[in-house]
């Protein structure tokens, strides 16, 4: 039987290169997305191996069961879900906005628990199956350019290794995906540098990574290297470097 993987998020630039990946290694797709528009053109590139798919506002939190009510009611059941939505803000708009930065915390983190929660659940009781988060480097250390999307990351990731260890026994698979900056449309305005990763090459490690069920995984792989001495710094010391604590 083809695995029956559903995509939250699928719009985005990595998510989309998943749904490619699997859909070239013959599973059968979910695809849940914000934008129908741009969600029907990929369900359309990848034919008769997605099932079906769905639209919502993933920060109208209560909605978000529904969602993946209907992924199971159209596959079946799932094998693999992989949350891939997210916003990265104008860190100073989060600063002077309370809106704004409390839509960074939804989209970000209470989004995400809300379909996990739904999903976690129906996993359990199946007895099997993988969830996987992409999260961020960014939440690994508060960094004044970005750290109401961090905190938001990090809340995320402290989410995921209670919900791995309370699934453990069930056979449930979590993954968390600590990903350094990609050059998507999301990171468009930034300045890129050789540690920006590539939308294509990181999907296929994701995939990899679920497939070897890898807990927690950091792609590209050099950030885990870069992020071990980052954690490490002294606070006076980290704040002395322009390029880590600088706007």
């Amino acid at each position: 039987m083809p695995q029956r993987v559903v995509i939250i998020g699928a719009t985005s630039a990595i998510a989309e290169q998943v749904a490619y990946t699997y859909a070239a290694r013959g599973a059968q797709l979910f695809l849940i997305a914000r934008h129908r528009d741009r969600l029907d053109a990929i369900a359309r590139q990848i034919g008769p191996q997605v099932a079906g798919t769905a639209t919502g506002d993933f920060d109208r939190l209560e909605a978000n069961d529904a969602l993946v009510d209907a992924a199971i009611t159209r596959l079946g059941a799932i094998d693999v879900a992989v949350i891939a939505h997210g916003w990265l803000p104008d860190q100073i708009a989060t600063e002077r906005d309370l809106d704004v930065a409390l839509r960074t915390l939804s989209t970000n983190f209470t989004s995400a628990v809300a379909f996990l929660i739904p999903l976690a659940n129906h996993l359990e009781a199946q007895g099997g199956g993988q969830i996987a988060v992409l999260t961020s480097v960014a939440g690994e250390r508060g960094r004044p350019r970005n750290y109401t999307y961090g905190a938001a990351k990090s809340a995320t990731s402290t989410y995921l290794e209670g919900l791995r260890s309370r699934l453990y026994a069930a056979g449930v698979s979590v993954h968390d995906i600590r990903l350094g900056p990609v050059d998507t449309p999301m990171t468009v305005d930034h300045e890129k540098n050789p540690l920006f990763g590539e939308a294509r090459a990181v999907a296929l490690g994701i995939v990899r990574a679920i497939a070897r069920k890898q807990r927690t995984v950091y792609l590209p792989w050099f950030w885990r290297p870069i992020m071990a001495i980052v954690r490490r710094l002294p606070e006076p010391l980290f704040q002395r470097f322009d390029f880590l604590s600088g706007r």
